[in-house]
């Protein structure tokens, strides 16, 4: 579970991520990152319903909730927003955390 301050809850937050951060799309992922106003990591996650039926989309929801939880420290510093495509729902965690760990080496680096 991502602690309280590192996750991104209101909709200006995502927007701003989405619209003025690097973007880089991977696979199943689509992963959005700007430096963080405070120097805090901020996590969020957008999963819709192309995704598949609920229960599917709170799968993949907890499985990259799981994967950034331990990417907390390559985060560092930045707010990222994930968004998933339709293929995440097919995807096992450990293709995902390839997705994700080849997205954050080219927003977060950069």
């Amino acid at each position: 579970m991502l602690p309280a301050a590192a996750r991104l809850r209101r909709r200006q937050d995502f927007a701003h991520v989405v619209r003025r951060g690097r973007r880089a799309s991977r696979g199943p992922l689509v992963v959005h990152a700007l430096p963080s106003p405070d120097g805090q990591p901020h996590v969020g996650f957008v999963v819709g319903k192309a995704v598949g039926n609920a229960v599917t989309r709170n799968l993949v929801r907890r499985r990259l909730r799981a994967l950034l939880h331990a990417r907390l420290g390559v985060v560092d510093g930045s707010s990222v927003v994930v968004r998933a495509l339709p293929g995440a729902a097919g995807s096992s965690f450990a293709e995902l955390g390839a997705a994700v760990d080849a997205a954050l080496a080219k927003v977060v680096a950069a």
